[in-house]
């Protein structure tokens, strides 16, 4: 039986962990509600819940979740009723009863709780957890980079901003690429150095979102203050952090500032160093004393385009100044009944999803079975399609007509599942995008939240790659981004991720790149707020986006085991299917592959989300990707 878990899957009792997502189907339904179990391993709570019998190993070791394994097994291949479906759930997800707040930084979540004690709403702690995390989370949250912020506001009104970053004055089709039409590469190129950054939107939109939908209660510097004393006083190292320090050495130790901050002019911090930025909190000073303005026309500005001058960077003082955030349209789609809010244009995320999200709701993907090769293929068919599209008919608004209507239409869905054989993988050159007449990065991060009024943010930001383009702007503490690599440097051949990009995302002169993320808001069928979550991971975001609301729309999952489940992930060209280390078992890898799907060369993880979720009693849930680290905080 192919439901992801066989016996000959389960090589260790790591490989079985992990697929111990859905273990077997027994007879009879369960009498009792909840059972705690307490064994040799740990204790074992039993919760049944439509049917569902869900086992969290908690207080435990990894020793003693070694034995829980085996013994989850034999419970399963014997003493489990027959109907009574078994999920194992290593954690479950963190509990509010006013608020919640999940980030991928403890120090970060903790400023966006004490933000809404204060008084603050969902929008003030969400500006104050992106300022925070561009000091405690330096290789993605940012004021260096830009994003877009989606909010649902406590009346449930929809409202998406975009501070997305331009391309500078300087840029044009052809600016990365040498006389014989090949891309730069190294200092000069679209990923690396000084000629790799785009604008910067954060400050702009973080202050947009602040006077608009704020809740008028506390001040702009009251949301700076949290990130500049962190900044200042500094905060304890990580081991992950100090390691992933000394692994981007080799280009951080290019540009002096950032040798300094980072590497500590050489020397490497180790675990438990603490680690003070007083350029940045000097810069985060005059931020919260100025506003915007300092960023954008004042010291800052000057700093920032000083560096970029004597560098051969492309951003100009006159660039910054000229710098607008925009306030944008959000999409509204459905899935089975369930309104999707989320991102248009320059965001790709939005659109695809939904058009992954309509061609599989042609199918019963309850009846494939959770963990099923029949399930993944047909995910991987409509990603290869939708991905497709993207290539093609994608851009900036503002620069490009993107057909949005037809491409969320339920017909076109319609018309691109046609092609779809449930045995037999397609060929993606074959495939190619739709017919419709007329005319990015693996490292985000994003955050959620949700107030006690019920106002959320889910909001996903970027510099790109890792650390940007590596830049510190001279005297700011800034790490620039690398965005201009989100345009087609070159066409129809792919980026750093692998993407194919079409004409419409070629550089241009105040362009905004197109991006991969996918902050997303689902609703109830009685239209009450349910879930939202967001990812970082470059185009994988899209993926871990969907996966996760089908986990808990088709699957019943709570926020926690949708985020955590195995994924999978097809960006139509290369026509490979990425799939999860562990994820998989042996026999539903062999079925893909005689269906024709070609595997990536070795395993990795589609992209790393946070989630929060209102339960039918009104608590709030919060969730972190077992894929990365941060902490949900609730009150």
């Amino acid at each position: 039986m192919d439901n992801g878990l066989t016996p000959s899957s389960l090589r260790n009792t790591a490989e079985a962990a992990e697929h111990l997502k859905i273990i077997v189907t027994r007879n009879k339904t369960a009498s009792s509600d909840t059972a705690d179990e307490g064994t040799p391993f740990g204790e074992l709570k039993f919760v049944v819940k439509d049917n569902i019998c869900y086992c969290a190993c908690m207080r435990t070791t990894p020793f003693r979740r070694a034995f829980a394994v085996v013994f989850l097994l034999a419970l399963s291949l014997s003493i489990v009723p027959v109907n009574l479906r078994v999920y194992a759930e290593w954690r479950e997800p963190v509990r509010g009863k006013h608020a919640m707040v999940a980030t991928q930084h403890e120090l970060a979540s903790k400023v966006g709780v004490e933000i809404m004690k204060a008084g603050g709403n969902a929008v003030d702690a969400a500006v104050a957890v992106g300022l925070a995390l561009a000091v405690v989370y330096p290789e993605a949250g940012n004021i260096g980079g830009g994003g877009f912020m989606l909010i649902r506001d406590r009346k449930g009104v929809a409202h998406a901003i975009d501070y997305r970053e331009m391309a500078p004055k300087a840029a044009n089709r052809d600016v990365f690429v040498d006389k014989a039409g090949n891309l730069i590469k190294g200092e000069g190129s679209s990923t690396v150095g000084y000629r790799a950054s785009g604008v910067p939107g954060t400050i702009a939109g973080f202050e947009m979102a602040f006077k608009k939908y704020g809740s008028g209660k506390l001040k702009w510097a009251d949301l700076v203050r949290p990130a500049r004393t962190l900044a200042q006083d500094g905060y304890v190292l990580s081991f992950r952090l100090t390691e992933l320090f000394k692994s981007y050495k080799d280009t951080l130790s290019k540009y002096d500032d950032s040798k300094h901050i980072f590497l500590n002019d050489g020397k490497f911090f180790e675990e438990d160093d603490v680690l003070k930025q007083p350029d940045l909190a000097r810069t985060l000073t005059r931020i919260e004393q100025k506003g915007s303005s300092d960023f954008y026309s004042g010291e800052t500005a000057k700093l920032i385009a000083d560096d970029m001058k004597a560098h051969g960077g492309l951003i100009t003082l006159d660039d910054l100044k000229n710098y607008k955030a925009k306030e944008r349209t959000p999409l509204h789609g459905t899935y089975r009944g369930n309104e999707i809010i989320t991102m248009p244009p320059p965001s790709s995320g939005g659109i695809v999803m939904l058009e992954i999200l309509n061609m599989l709701e042609g199918y019963d993907l309850t009846k494939m079975k959770y963990n099923s090769a029949a399930k993944y293929h047909v995910i991987a068919e409509t990603m290869r399609r939708a991905f497709a599209d993207r290539a093609e008919f994608m851009g900036d608004p503002d620069f490009a007509t993107v057909p949005v209507t037809k491409l969320m239409d339920k017909s076109y869905a319609t018309e691109r599942r046609g092609s779809i054989d449930l045995t037999k993988a397609s060929n993606s050159r074959e495939i190619g995008h739709g017919d419709i007449p007329g005319a990015e990065s693996m490292d985000t991060t994003h955050f959620t939240v949700i107030d006690a009024d019920g106002a959320v943010v889910t909001n996903t930001y970027t510099i790109n790659d890792l650390y940007g383009s590596r830049v510190t702007a001279k005297g700011t503490g800034i790490l620039m981004n690398d965005q201009m690599d989100d345009f087609a440097a070159r066409p129809g051949k792919p980026n750093m991720f692998g993407l194919i990009q079409g004409e419409k995302n070629s550089v241009q002169p105040g362009k905004r790149p197109l991006s991969s993320m996918t902050p997303t808001i689902v609703l109830r069928k009685d239209g009450s707020f349910w879930f939202a979550l967001g990812a970082r991971g470059g185009p994988r975001i899209i993926s871990a986006v969907t996966q996760s609301v089908i986990n808990v729309i088709d699957f019943g999952m709570d926020i926690q085991a949708a985020i955590d489940a195995p994924r999978v992930h097809h960006q139509w060209l290369p026509d490979e299917l990425l799939y999860e280390p562990f994820g998989f078992s042996p026999d539903t890898l062999n079925i893909l592959t005689s269906y024709g799907h070609k595997f990536t060369d070795r395993p990795g993880n589609v992209a790393s989300a946070t989630g929060v979720m209102v339960d039918a009693k009104g608590v709030r849930l919060g969730a972190i990707d077992s894929r990365s680290d941060g902490e949900a905080l609730g009150y």
